[in-house]
């Protein structure tokens, strides 16, 4: 008859894998969770544009207006006075 000890060292190593195991699929639950709002949201802002353009809206202008917004004022004025020089040196204006 042997009698098979079980050895301390491998429980622990057995329940902090169980403690990781549980804490990483929170994580990715998380993960997936927020994949899933940011996916209905995408969907929103499609609806939204779709709307827009339903009443005659330029789509890509708004876009681009959503994306200014977004933007320092200072940047998008030296972007803007560098794009006229470079327009007039064309004589694009």
């Amino acid at each position: 008859m042997s009698d098979v000890a079980t050895d301390p060292t491998q429980d622990a190593a057995s329940e902090s894998y169980r403690v990781t195991a549980g804490e990483l699929r929170q994580f990715i639950e998380r993960f997936e969770r927020l994949d899933a709002e940011k996916k209905d949201l995408a969907e929103q802002q499609k609806e939204v544009m779709a709307e827009a353009k339903s009443r005659g809206y330029d789509t890509k202008v708004l876009r681009k207006l959503v994306a200014l917004r977004k933007r320092d004022q200072d940047d998008i004025a030296e972007e803007e006075a560098v794009l006229d020089m470079y327009k007039a040196a064309l004589g694009m204006s």
